[in-house]
């Protein structure tokens, strides 16, 4: 838990997919009404900050959606925040040697970084491919360099896109496209969350935070253009015009339509008994 005084933590996913929401903060370009001082920014993939929302050493972050299913009675969600897709999201990928529909008791290289995707693959190979691999856990990158190539991978964030054309894997699988095709649906792969017992220490801070949040989407949302200069001006090797068809095709709306994508994820995840139940989408009151 934190001290009583200190400020409130706010964690930051760290890559390019949230840069149309960060970067309007860490610019300043939108400012925290309660001064510069109030809010630090922690930032790291998706499962790290997951662990240091579920510790207590975050007050108020961008999480895997699996994480507020795994503890709903820890978190409030952000209103009308998230991160997802309404078709091909880019950079949540299976890649393959072959097919996806041939992986059936092989093995999948997975990132550590993620949860929610990770959970995502698995419902669809065994649920809409009808295929059962096995799974292992490490860095993709790091194997490839190696000289080893698995059957599949799965590649999330900035890996994704630097490995998406990768001659040794023809078969791809974007997994926010698979899941609209199975679902019709969108796919939202991170929620901000707040956790509930900051929110009852601190409420007006913890509110000022999510405000901010939302202020920082809308000024992103209006200016992709600029951001995917930006994005592509950090190297990776997409350039601007690609930047922003990767920026076009994702979600940073918790809308009904998302929320119905999410609802059936959690029943899913449910189903296959990945969680103990459907949980109630309970979020932070704003006013």
């Amino acid at each position: 838990m934190l001290p009583p005084h200190s400020r409130i933590r706010l964690g930051r996913i760290g890559y390019l997919n949230v840069l149309p929401l960060h970067y309007p903060l860490e610019t300043g370009i939108i400012h925290n009404e309660f001064g510069p001082g109030d809010f630090e920014l922690v930032a790291g993939p998706p499962a790290e900050l997951n662990a240091l929302m579920d510790q207590g050493l975050l007050d108020l972050s961008g999480c895997s959606s699996i994480e507020y299913a795994r503890h709903p009675d820890k978190y409030l969600l952000v209103p009308d925040l998230a991160i997802g897709s309404r078709g091909p999201v880019q950079s949540v990928l299976l890649l393959c040697r072959t097919r996806p529909e041939d992986l059936d008791k092989k093995t999948v290289l997975v990132s550590a970084q993620t949860h929610t995707s990770a959970a995502l693959l698995d419902l669809l190979l065994t649920q809409q491919k009808g295929v059962r691999p096995s799974y292992r856990v490490g860095d993709a990158s790091s194997v490839l360099a190696s000289g080893e190539r698995p059957e599949a991978i799965l590649c999330i964030g900035d890996e994704a896109l630097s490995l998406r054309q990768h001659p040794d894997y023809p078969g791809r699988m974007d997994l926010g496209e698979a899941w609209r095709e199975w679902t019709g649906l969108p796919f939202i792969f991170g929620v901000w969350i707040a956790r509930r017992e900051a929110v009852a220490r601190r409420r007006e801070e913890i509110r000022a935070g999510a405000r901010l949040l939302l202020a920082a989407k809308a000024w992103g949302q209006a200016h992709l253009d600029e951001i995917s200069a930006v994005a592509a001006a950090a190297g990776g090797g997409m350039d601007k015009r690609a930047m922003r068809s990767y920026f076009d095709g994702l979600v940073y709306d918790l809308g009904p339509e998302e929320q119905a994508g999410l609802r059936l994820f959690y029943e899913r995840l449910a189903e296959a008994k990945v969680i103990a139940a459907v949980p109630e989408l309970a979020f932070l009151a704003l006013d």
